[in-house]
């Protein structure tokens, strides 16, 4: 698993000729060996696969879950922004926070409400809740209201067309099979253009 995990991980990305992959960065060392694996097959057969660059935001390079840990669906702490409105709001009062009183001024290092919601508000919105925290006589209940409210607006088409979706799942059905016909030309393309260079 060790091994063939980044080498199947590598084959993804070679086979469709991606040239940037936005990553974590507990993934680099995998792009890595992807650039290897192209690397070497192109230093002894030509130039054939693309060796992708690394793209990684550092402000998103560890979203904190509704319980501290790093966001992820397997820990099942991730916020579905899909869900409806009212549990929507539940998930996100129930992420975890300190228990500073309301009265009392607040740090915004290490908040896991304030860290998501400066991943999504502008910098202006995000100054705001910053001032709002170290001014005192702002509750992490407000600040989750805020990221509830920032999350319904923001995402409201995406929420809309979801659940367009949803009740007519045929749609999703031929967009999937839209994308796996553009998906299979560039892996046959890719992978005549591997047969070639090894002459199989």
């Amino acid at each position: 698993g060790l091994f063939t995990y980044p080498v199947l991980m590598a084959a993804d990305i070679l086979l469709y000729d991606a040239n940037i992959v936005p990553v974590g960065k507990d993934q680099i060392q995998h792009i890595e060996m992807t650039r290897d694996m192209a690397g070497a097959f192109n230093h002894l057969y030509g130039e054939t696969l693309i060796e992708p660059e690394v793209m990684i935001d550092e402000k998103v390079m560890t979203i904190p879950g509704t319980d501290g840990q790093k966001m992820s669906k397997s820990y099942n702490n991730f916020i579905n922004i899909f869900l409806p409105d009212k549990k929507l709001r539940k998930q996100i009062m129930s992420i975890e926070t300190s228990s500073t009183a309301m009265e009392e001024p607040k740090e915004t290092k290490d908040c896991n409400v304030f860290t998501l919601y400066n991943l999504l508000a502008s910098e202006a919105d995000s100054a705001q809740m910053k001032a709002n925290y170290e001014g005192g006589n702002y509750g992490y209940g407000h600040a989750k209201q805020a990221l509830f409210e920032l999350i319904t607006n923001k995402y409201a088409d995406e929420r809309t067309r979801f659940n367009e979706l949803m009740n007519n799942q045929s749609l999703i059905e031929e967009e999937l099979q839209k994308g796996a016909v553009k998906a299979r030309k560039i892996a046959e393309d890719v992978l005549q253009r591997v047969r070639t260079k090894v002459g199989y």
